[in-house]
């Protein structure tokens, strides 16, 4: 666990006030740097000691052979892992001739602070070598959100009681040793040596390294340079071969005198381009670097996160954990979004190799609702990514002899990647949550021009895979037979109750689309016969229901599944200890699936229906999945669980920086991280907008006093503050000065004259605060450090 002694808990920062090595590799990805084009992790600038080395270029993979002890027709062949490009992170610092390491000599202190207003690393350190030698070390480190293919690091070093000589070494590094794969499957294949080397380039002041994967045949280029700041002389030079480069600075300091250095690292990347114009791409961003110049970076990363907290901040009165948590998180989604420009979201970002660096179904389910009432142009660029693997999808759903298109369960270019059938290609729902994704951009944007470019044909598409999927049975029902939902201990199944109401949300907003835009419709071949199937289907969907027990079952059949035997079986997560064969006929469940689907179709479950199914699932859901305790604390807020609602926010938000998973090294869980807002602006503040209409209803646990949230809504700007008794509705700007929302239930107009206060309408649990299974109740935010470290 990530002590609390070592990281105060501040609202805008994540300090770290002592260097604890045992941490390093969840540390790592805590201060992990990016811009959505490029990641770095948060390693030292001298590159050792390390727990995962790491640099990522958004959508730079290779390509490798998916094992199977048995292969199946349809099985997808190859698989697609995110590389470690060329570290341009390295600054080594030799005094003397000894080198900074903080393992040897004497480490007089040591901190490193995550800005998330300023969007930087900065670390500080006190170092006495072997010798006694004695140098005060600053370095603050920064992936431009301005300039998309920039990072950039300033290093200073001061002398404080002697004159010495000091050496920097600012290096590029390709082909980085790597540690030791992992047992946990959930953890990255490890690839030997992916790069090989192309073209070396070198100066005094910088260099270029050319690459290309062996497989995937991808070419990058990384490129560096220098401006050095220091007392008398100062001798530079550089050096470079196939898999390295490097400049040289050596200098004297006096005590108090500094050498400073600004590297300034320019990547880009190309499946198509070639080396030449790689080459360029990269010159012309170190150029570009030098004219804006460090202060430069600093304002305009500072900007840019103006302008986004202005519509995203989160305030949390009365929980200081969970305030410093939903903004690392916002922060984190934002960094992963913001200059990805029609490239995926992976489920880590880009700040390590879990999950072998795919996207999943998490980035249309969890992290674009954030980012389309936060930072809708990054919403609208992952969406049109996901639009431009249209074809791919459709060659798959050909593939699996199905009509439309069969988007994959995780990828990095597009093409399914997972191995395993019954968790990945039976999980069609993942079709339905990125037509979801779309509709909920033009619902809260007003932007109908995505729909129009790319939208209508992904919509179109995927409402044909459905129709391929479903049939309607003797009595007129659709159904879906084969298919596996959100829980992947309850895998392929008939009429999952999420995938059904998901699918048949996907036909509606497909045959409403069609209408709007009936050429364009036309010209895919759609018409009124197939979208008045398509609504035929979505009406007559058939929604299982217990009447014995008085609620919805997962899916067909499930509640009279025999009882998992929790007394015999508590080691958690149970993929990692129990066989498939005794998990998918039990009701035990991974991970929210039939409360997700109360979540995102709310308006299909009444009041009682919602408050049963809490119940009854909340005895049966482990939380082995990092998804679920975000939906399972917004629906415990609408039942009335609110102090349960509020452990389960404490979770999602707590999952990375108290490393609740133990995969913390391997990288962020993004997802989550989204999730914590979706815990707070969803769950406390009642957030929806399944109806098409932004609907809110705020109540509060006892132990936040105050939550106030920032929303962009059809081009509004609003702000929602809520206490235990009221809440306050501002409309600070918009295309014109009234909005309609909907405030527990009821209309209400909202105008920007003035703000608008209404009474926090109550709400009273039906049933008692429900059980979890043995040792899976929430983390509780009471616990105190000897608790979090036991």
């Amino acid at each position: 666990m990530i002590s609390d002694e070592a990281f105060p808990v501040e609202p805008w920062r994540i300090r770290e006030t002592q260097l604890v090595f045992d941490l390093l590799p969840q540390t790592e990805s805590i201060f992990a740097l990016s811009n959505g084009h490029i990641g770095l992790r948060g390693n030292l600038d001298e590159g050792e000691p390390f727990g995962l080395p790491g640099t990522y270029l958004n959508g730079f993979y290779e390509t490798r052979p998916l094992p199977y002890a048995e292969a199946g027709f349809g099985y997808p062949e190859d698989g697609q892992s995110i590389v470690d490009v060329t570290n341009g992170k390295l600054i080594r610092l030799l005094v003397e001739d000894e080198p900074f390491d903080v393992r040897y000599g004497d480490l007089l202190s040591h901190e490193r602070v995550l800005d998330m207003r300023a969007g930087t690393l900065t670390r500080e350190a006190e170092w006495k070598s072997p010798a006694g030698k004695h140098v005060r070390v600053t370095s603050v480190r920064l992936v431009s959100l301005a300039q998309r293919g920039l990072a950039a690091i300033e290093y200073i070093v001061e002398a404080v009681d002697d004159p010495v000589r000091v050496t920097l070494q600012s290096e590029l590094v390709a082909n980085e040793d790597q540690p030791e794969p992992s047992d946990d499957p959930r953890v990255a294949s490890v690839l030997k040596n992916p790069l090989k080397a192309m073209q070396h380039e070198v100066s005094d002041n910088g260099a270029v390294l050319i690459h290309r994967t062996r497989a995937s045949k991808l070419m990058m280029a990384a490129a560096m340079d220098h401006v050095v700041e220091a007392p008398g002389r100062v001798d530079i030079s550089g050096d470079a071969g196939g898999d390295w480069a490097r400049t040289t600075v050596v200098c004297g300091l006096q005590p108090g005198e500094k050498l400073r250095l600004v590297k300034y690292l320019a990547y880009g990347w190309s499946s198509i381009r070639s080396r030449p114009a790689l080459r360029d791409q990269v010159a012309a961003a170190i150029a570009g670097a030098r004219y804006t110049g460090w202060d430069g970076l600093l304002d305009s990363q500072r900007e840019y996160l103006d302008d986004f907290w202005d519509s995203a901040d989160v305030e949390v009165d009365g929980d200081a954990d969970c305030q410093q948590a939903v903004r690392f998180g916002l922060f984190h989604v934002i960094q992963a979004a913001a200059r990805a420009e029609r490239r995926a979201i992976a489920g880590k970002g880009l700040t390590g190799t879990g999950y072998d660096g795919h996207a999943f179904w998490d980035t249309e389910g969890y992290v674009l609702p954030v980012l389309t009432y936060t930072a809708p142009h990054a919403a609208a660029d992952a969406l049109r990514w996901r639009s431009s693997t249209l074809d791919l999808a459709c060659d798959r759903a050909r593939e699996l002899d199905l009509d439309g298109a069969s988007f994959p369960w995780r990828t990095i270019a597009g093409e399914e990647c997972s191995a395993y059938w019954p968790a990945g290609t039976a999980a069609f729902h993942v079709n339905a949550d990125i037509a979801m994704a779309f509709d909920r951009y033009r619902v809260v944007t007003g932007d109908h021009s995505l729909e129009k470019d790319c939208g209508l044909a992904v919509l179109v598409e995927t409402a044909r895979l459905w129709m391929s999927l479903g049939h309607h049975d003797r009595n007129g029902l659709w159904r879906i037979d084969g298919v596996t939902g959100p829980d992947e201990y309850t895998a392929v199944v008939r009429d999952n109750v999420f995938t059904n109401l998901m699918a048949a949300n996907n036909l509606r907003i497909a045959v409403d689309a069609c209408h709007r835009n009936p050429d364009a419709a036309s010209d895919l071949g759609v018409d009124n016969e197939e979208t008045a199937a398509w609504r035929d289907a979505a009406e007559a969907v058939h929604i299982p229901y217990d009447d014995e027990l008085g609620v919805h079952p997962q899916c067909d059949g499930f509640t009279t599944l025999r009882e998992w035997d929790f007394s015999a079986n508590t080691e958690y997560p149970l993929l990692l200890h129990e066989p498939y064969v005794r998990l998918y006929p039990a009701q035990v469940v991974k991970q929210a699936d039939l409360v997700l689907a109360m979540q995102w179709q709310s308006h299909a479950f009444t009041a009682e229906q919602k408050a049963r199914n809490v119940d009854y699932y909340e005895k049966r859901t482990t939380r082995d999945s990092s998804l679920s305790a975000c939906t399972q604390a917004v629906m415990c807020a609408e039942v009335g669980h609110l102090e349960l609602a509020h452990d389960y926010a404490y979770e999602a938000a707590l999952i990375d920086l108290r490393n609740l998973h133990h995969n913390t090294g391997d990288g962020l869980h993004l997802a989550s991280l989204a999730g914590s807002w979706t815990a707070l602006v969803g769950g406390f503040g009642g957030l929806r907008d399944d109806e098409g209409m932004l609907s809110l209803n705020p109540h509060l646990p006892s132990g936040i006093k105050r939550l106030c949230f920032r929303l962009r809504w059809r081009n509004f700007r609003v702000t929602v503050e809520a206490d235990h008794s009221s809440v306050t509705y501002t409309l600070r700007d918009g295309p014109h000065h009234r909005l309609t929302i909907r405030h527990a239930g009821e209309p209400l107009e909202i105008n920007t004259d003035a703000s608008t206060t209404v009474p926090v309408q109550p709400v009273t649990p039906l049933l008692p605060t429900p059980t979890q299974p043995p040792g899976r109740e929430p983390m509780r935010r009471h616990l105190q450090k000897s608790d979090l470290e036991s």
